[in-house]
């Protein structure tokens, strides 16, 4: 355990750096990120630790790692993921009023990118030697359909050291340890089409897969463990008066619960292959699956993010959510997630986040930073 002097000094030290870390809260927003689109923001991270003295590694998918000591063996992975929800094109300004952060993207995940390498700050500041490796990661793909293919990459690259994971991500300073599922499925729905006059009675794809969509909301899904549905997109036509020949859904799927998912899933699949109507073919593309998972409240890596919580003076509440520590948890690797401050409008242009919780928040990725090191090095 830490003592009282230790405790003492990493807050201070994130109170220290609040300006610096807001500062570069705000130029990592401004650097577009779209998912799949994340390596101009890779490189612009790159050069933010490669002017802390470290030698950063962009991978395939433009993850970016930085490994803090050189002892070998197993690693704590510190992941932030880099990309954001808006499409390449979309005008993004941060400013900051009032105390008040503002910006597309600006708590998701902006600031977590940022307090992660204010952390690494922190550590070097306090000539802190971790008893194990820690790799902090940007990393690539964890919003809509990236399917995650950053954290799989990162979790391949380093499956044989990965002792534990700690995920930044989201506006809440409590404790993610259950990984919400999901399946995303792309559904098509096709026909011969024709004039709408003319060809009347002919079926058309539009109305197939509005009859898909309409059985699907009818489902009954169980409320323990949480499961979930939605129909989000749907696409098709070419005319007000043509019978449309194609039509498409994106629907998404989700549950704590893998097996509740699979259950879901089924049914789902049985609804788009019998309910399109005559004369119509449907095809399902898997556009997105995410594990579910979940590490038990008294694993001693949650205790730790919880103490870590109560250190700062809040009750931790205990949380689902899908982000990348989903992966590590698919293949028994521990890990837990935290935030650093909390926001509103998350995922619109009009997002923003207060800046007074910020230095709490780097000192609780500071902390566990230690803890989780000290607790891969007694496994």
């Amino acid at each position: 355990m830490l003592d009282e002097n230790q405790l003492n000094a990493i807050k201070e030290a994130a109170q220290a750096n609040l300006e610096s870390t807001v500062d570069m809260t705000m130029r990592i927003c401004e650097v577009p990120s779209p998912t799949g689109l994340e390596h101009e923001r890779a490189r612009f991270v790159a050069s933010l630790l490669e002017q802390r003295g470290y030698t950063p590694e962009i991978d395939d998918v433009s993850n970016v790692y930085a490994r803090r000591g050189d002892r070998g063996g197993p690693i704590l992975l510190v992941d932030a993921h880099t990309d954001t929800v808006f499409p390449a094109g979309t005008e993004i300004v941060a400013t900051r009023k009032d105390g008040w952060l503002y910006g597309p993207g600006i708590g998701d995940n902006s600031l977590s990118v940022a307090s992660m390498i204010t952390a690494i700050d922190v550590l070097d500041k306090l000539e802190i030697e971790t008893p194990v490796d820690i790799v902090f990661g940007g990393i690539v793909g964890e919003e809509g359909l990236g399917n995650l293919r950053g954290a799989r990459a990162a979790a391949e690259r380093f499956r044989s050291e990965l002792g534990a994971a700690l995920v930044i991500d989201g506006r809440h300073q409590g404790v993610t340890h259950v990984a919400v599922g999901s399946n995303r499925w792309k559904v098509t729905v096709s026909g011969p089409g024709g004039h709408s006059f003319g060809a009347f009675g002919t079926p058309s794809a539009i109305h197939g897969i509005c009859r898909i969509a309409a059985a699907i909301a009818d489902l009954e899904v169980p409320t323990d463990p949480k499961t979930t549905f939605n129909v989000g997109v749907i696409e098709g036509g070419t005319s007000v008066n043509t019978i449309a020949a194609e039509a498409t859904a994106i629907v998404d799927m989700r549950s704590t619960d893998a097996n509740a998912l699979a259950e879901l899933s089924a049914k789902v699949k049985e609804i788009i292959e019998t309910r399109a109507g005559e004369g119509l073919e449907t095809s399902i593309e898997v556009v997105g699956e995410r594990p579910a998972g979940s590490i038990p409240k008294d694993d001693r890596f949650v205790q730790l993010a919880a103490e870590t919580v109560r250190w700062l003076g809040k009750e931790p509440d205990f949380r689902a959510s899908s982000t990348d520590m989903n992966i590590p948890l698919s293949l028994g690797i521990p890990a837990v997630g935290v935030g650093i401050s909390y926001g509103e409008r998350t995922h619109t242009i009009h997002e923003h986040i207060p800046i007074e919780p910020i230095p709490d928040g780097v000192a609780q990725v500071v902390r566990l930073c230690l803890e989780m090191t000290n607790a891969i090095s007694s496994q």
